[in-house]
Order: structure tokens, then C-alpha cells, then sequence
């Protein structure tokens, strides 16, 4: 048994009553580890809580840069959407969380890591396997999968051991936030055909009344700047929430295949990524070569599959990212969006390495295009159809009617 556990702490009920689960029934010390990856909050409370709790040490780390410089940057360079619809908002957030628990794990000399996490949702997976890629030798321990507590239950168990509590008895929805966007399940939303009620929705509230154009600019597929002003990443994605997010612009609502093969409804807010996704990939159609971009549509699917199930510290991965990486060497330029009531589109893209040759492509007096050569190339092009045409569907069509 462990002696020393590092929690990944997020300051709400069910990792709250873990800290002192585990002291009562497993008789360890904890370390609550909380990680600001751009959820917002009190974190001075939230380190009282944990210590209320009995938590022998409570850490809070700032991670949003981090988190949007390694996590997020690579998944948008990537265009990486689950089921070609889900930016991985929460997925995105868990291996950077592993990465800091690991750290202080390592630090405090404790033998154990541990999570919050249900034995029927995708976090178990990720929390598990990312710990397990970076510190194989580290126990973990998973006190929600096992103690069989119901939600009231733990407020019960909470408040007989005096944890101060924001959870009620009422709670309906499950919310899980970061910089990339939020995550909200359960409720009258479980059912498929009930239309998510507006009250869910946050980062999305319509508050803009005109129309507007924004224009980001990438560099080596990472978005530098908004409207010409230059800025980092996790400050970037945050404006860009706002901006965006006022045109409620950035809703999903899906049914997704989760890894322990359940189908979940889930609802979902990132108006940044959905936009910068867009953005990015429309700038790839002027900078990458034609056969280069086919292959990397091909890939981007397996990309988010591997951060969805939790695989974010993989040898593929790690591949596939080397791949992304050298694909985005002239990924520099503009895109420019236009903004409306939910609506965000592209209306323009620029690049000092654009493929796009105006002369090869006008049909006005400009044209630089040789049509002479074209007759051949489209002979030969559909040569091997003539030959299958002329010789199979002819016999085909010959023993056709020899049976008829």
C-alpha cells in the first residue's frame, strides 16, 4: 500500500471527500494538486478546502501556458476534432494535470498518484495510462471507482467530516472547463432528443449586436497575433473566447463513442478552437502541397483519436506530431473571419508562401496556363478507364446476353 498519495485536485465534491476517504480507509498522506488551466476560480479556497479536508500540503499550479503552448497548439496544428466534431476540450486538458502530478510526486517522494474519476468515463483512462507513460513505477488510486458512494452519499460523508462544500443535493449538470472550452453532460441533456436548455451555456451567451471581421495570423501553424496585435498562445485563445464566444458562435452537441464503448450525449462550448481550427486549416489549403494536405486530412483523425483515448504520451503520437511539425514550415500567413450571429466563417486568406497562382488560376486575359498541354495529360490520365472500358464491360456485357 501506498504511503504518500499526490490527488489531482479539482476542489469539488468528489475530490474532496477523496482526500479524506483515503486517509480514513487506506491510511496514506495527500497531496492535493490543483491545476489552473484556465478554469477560473478561487484558488485560495480551493487549497482551504483541500486542507479542510485533510490534505497534509495543498498545491495550486499555473499551467495555462503550458497547457496552451504543448497541448493545445499541437491538437489545432493537427485540425485534430473527435468524430470530426469535438476539439478534445477535456481530453487536452488531462495529460499536462499527469505531467504536474507526476512532478510533484516526484518531488515530495510520494509512491502514488491519484484521480477523481468514475469507473464508466473516459478521464479513469487518461489519468491512468498518461501516469503510467511517464512514471510506470507509481501506484494509482482510484477512490470514486471503488467506494460506491452515490452523490448523496458523499455529501453526507462530507459533511459529517466537515469539508466545506459549494455542491448541493440539486446539481444537475457535470461541468468541466479549461482555456480550450467546456464540457457539460447530464441532466435533462441525457436524453438525445431533449434540446439543450440555454441556461447551460456560458461562453457562448449572444452579446454582440454588429457584425465584425477579425484577422489572425499564424506562424508555422500557431496563431501569433488577433487583428495585429501580437500576443502568447493562452492569452490568444482566452481573447479569442470572448471575441467570439459574444456572437454565440462555438456550440457542439453531439452523441460521442467514449473508449469504455458507451455512446454519451455531450454538449460542449470552445469558441476559440472551433474558430482557430477553421482559420488554420483554411490557411493549410493555400500553403501545403496538394499531396502533402491529403495525407494529413488522412491523419488528423487518428490524431484525435489517440488524445481521446488517452494515448497523448505514445510513440505514435510523438510521430504523428513530427509529421504535423514538418507539414506547418510554411504555414505562415493571415486568415480572415467574419463574424455574425452564431456564424463565424472564413472570408479571406493571405501567405507570403502561397501555392495559389493567380495566373495558372484566372480565366481572364491574364491566364499563364498552357491548354495545349492538356489533351494529352487527360488521355493518358484516363487511359487505363479507355482500356478496362473497351475490354471488360464489352465482354461483360457479351456474356450477358450469351446467358440470357
Amino acid at each position: 500500500m501506498p504511503k504518500s498519495v499526490v490527488l489531482a485536485y479539482s476542489g469539488g465534491l468528489d475530490t474532496s471527500v477523496a482526500v479524506r476517504w483515503m486517509i480514513d480507509e487506506l491510511d496514506v498522506e495527500v497531496i492535493a494538486v490543483a491545476c489552473d488551466v484556465g478554469q477560473g476560480g478561487d484558488w485560495d479556497a480551493v487549497k482551504e478546502r483541500a486542507k479542510a479536508a485533510g490534505a497534509v500540503e495543498a498545491i495550486v499550479a499555473d499551467v495555462r501556458e503550458e497547457f496552451a503552448r504543448d497541448y493545445c497548439g499541437p491538437v489545432l496544428r493537427a485540425n485534430a476534432l473527435y468524430e470530426n466534431q469535438y476539439p478534445l476540450v477535456s481530453a487536452l486538458s488531462r495529460p499536462v494535470i499527469v505531467k504536474e502530478l507526476v512532478r510533484v510526486a516526484r518531488e515530495h517522494g510520494a509512491d502514488a498518484v491519484a484521480h477523481g474519476c468514475t469507473g464508466k468515463g473516459n478521464d479513469q483512462v487518461r489519468f491512468e495510462v498518461a501516469t503510467r507513460a511517464l512514471a510506470p513505477d507509481l501506484d494509482i488510486v482510484a477512490p470514486v471507482r471503488v467506494w460506491g458512494m452515490t452523490r448523496d452519499d458523499s455529501i453526507d460523508y462530507a459533511e459529517r467530516h466537515g469539508i466545506p462544500l459549494t455542491a448541493s443535493r440539486e446539481k444537475i449538470y457535470s461541468i468541466d472547463d479549461n482555456l480550450w472550452g467546456r464540457a457539460i453532460e447530464c441532466g435533462e441533456m441525457e436524453d438525445p432528443w431533449a434540446e439543450p436548455p440555454d441556461g447551460v451555456w456560458e461562453m457562448t451567451r449572444l452579446k454582440a449586436e454588429d457584425p465584425r471581421e477579425i484577422t489572425i495570423a499564424f506562424e508555422r501553424g500557431t496563431p501569433v497575433a488577433v487583428d495585429g496585435d501580437a500576443m502568447p498562445m493562452h492569452q490568444l485563445v482566452g481573447q479569442l473566447n470572448e471575441i467570439v464566444g459574444a456572437y454565440a458562435y462555438g456550440r457542439l452537441d453531439m452523441v460521442e463513442n467514449r473508449r469504455v464503448g458507451i455512446k454519451s450525449r455531450e454538449t460542449y462550448e470552445a469558441p476559440a478552437a472551433l474558430a482557430l481550427i477553421m482559420a488554420h486549416r483554411d490557411l493549410e489549403s493555400i500553403t501545403l502541397e496538394r499531396d502533402l494536405q491529403r495525407q494529413k486530412i488522412a491523419l488528423e483523425h487518428r490524431y484525435a483519436e489517440l488524445v481521446y483515448d488517452g494515448l497523448w504520451f505514445s510513440p505514435l503520437r510523438n510521430a504523428l506530431d513530427a509529421f504535423v511539425d514538418s507539414s506547418q514550415e510554411f504555414v505562415t500567413g493571415e486568415v480572415r473571419l467574419r463574424l455574425d450571429k452564431g456564424r463565424c466563417i472564413v472570408v479571406g486568406r493571405r501567405s507570403d508562401h502561397s501555392l495559389y497562382d493567380y495566373g495558372l488560376a484566372t480565366y481572364d486575359a491574364a491566364d499563364s496556363f498552357n491548354h495545349d498541354d492538356s489533351e494529352g495529360f487527360v488521355r493518358l490520365w484516363g487511359l487505363g478507364i479507355q482500356t478496362w472500358a473497351a475490354r471488360q464491360t464489352q465482354a461483360h456485357r457479351e456474356h450477358g446476353q450469351a446467358e440470357g
